[in-house]
């Protein structure tokens, strides 16, 4: 694994996962600068409707953007295309490659992300050699249609079963996270809380604060 527990944990703070759907003129790489300077840790290109060729320019582009602020930067799903760009990981879901596959391919030296729901899919993602898990969506999100809410208590127990870091995902803002402290997480991960923004530099430094703040009552009540 690249990073210890200790260092991922950090990096997985405030994770941002990147989306077109309000570049509004500007470029991917501008908006994700912004939230950079705004204090994300963490940065996933996630590309759903872009050609190969595009995906892969844009790949590139994060790749060396998220180089340049020390930060993590993993691709969404496509495994060919993060050994491509040499990223940093990949993040992969229950319907995409197992992680065990994904490690063979990849090798002990890539950060290994896992969407993961239940008790039982976290388990063997950490045996098959994750190294974090996204769990989710804790809240209702519009991003993923398909995703199935996680109960607060399905969270908690994920975070209690696994040794690997745990990040919550889905509908997360800055006013809502705080009701996570208490779940074990390390961190969130976040799409519109982020690039729906006019203002992405100021609404990452806001919810950075946020999350500092519920991981700090976490370590509280733990």
């Amino acid at each position: 694994m690249r990073y210890d527990k200790q260092q991922l944990e950090k990096d997985l703070l405030l994770y941002a996962v990147t989306d077109r759907s309000w570049l509004d003129g500007q470029t991917l790489a501008q908006q994700t600068e912004e939230a950079l300077k705004g204090g994300v840790t963490f940065v996933q290109i996630r590309e759903k409707d872009l050609c190969r060729e595009e995906f892969s320019k844009e790949a590139r582009e994060l790749k060396a953007l998220c180089q340049a602020y020390g930060v993590p930067f993993v691709v969404n799903d496509d495994v060919e295309l993060a050994m491509e760009v040499d990223a940093d990981g990949v993040h992969v879901g229950q319907s995409d490659m197992e992680a065990g596959r994904v490690r063979e391919k990849l090798g002990p030296d890539k950060i290994i992300g896992v969407s993961a729901r239940t008790v039982e899919e976290a388990l063997l993602a950490q045996e098959r050699g994750a190294d974090y898990l996204g769990v989710g969506a804790v809240f209702h999100t519009s991003s993923k249609a398909d995703a199935a809410d996680v109960s607060f208590q399905t969270l908690r127990e994920i975070c209690q079963a696994v040794d690997i870091p745990v990040i919550a995902i889905g509908g997360i803002t800055r006013e809502n996270v705080t009701e996570l402290a208490g779940s074990g997480i390390c961190g969130v991960a976040v799409i519109s809380a982020i690039f729906a923004s006019p203002d992405r530099r100021k609404a990452a430094e806001e919810l950075k604060a946020a999350v500092q703040q519920a991981v700090a009552q976490e370590r509280e009540l733990s």
